[in-house]
């Protein structure tokens, strides 16, 4: 892991990815249903919850630490991209 700004610009990217994603299943199809408003806001709180980990305080092994956060950053977007693709 390089930095922690560098975690935090991958969940931004990979995150806002998968957003732009369901925006765009969203425009090409009959437009917002909840199953994507559902999936938007699943989105939205793993963003945050990941950001709350990255910026947790007090951690004793920071690279244990922060290579966990960023495994689940993986599991979280193959899972969101699999219910985008199920859509």
């Amino acid at each position: 892991m390089a930095s922690v700004r560098n975690l935090k610009k991958d969940v931004h990217y990979v995150l806002g990815d998968i957003i732009q994603a369901i925006y765009i299943h969203e425009m090409t199809t009959k437009g917002a249903t909840p199953e994507t408003n559902a999936l938007l806001e699943e989105t939205f709180q793993a963003f945050d919850m990941l950001l709350e980990e990255i910026n947790a305080k007090n951690i004793e092994n920071k690279k244990v630490h922060f290579k966990g956060v960023y495994n689940k950053l993986e599991n979280i977007a193959n899972q969101l991209v699999d219910k985008i693709n199920a859509l």
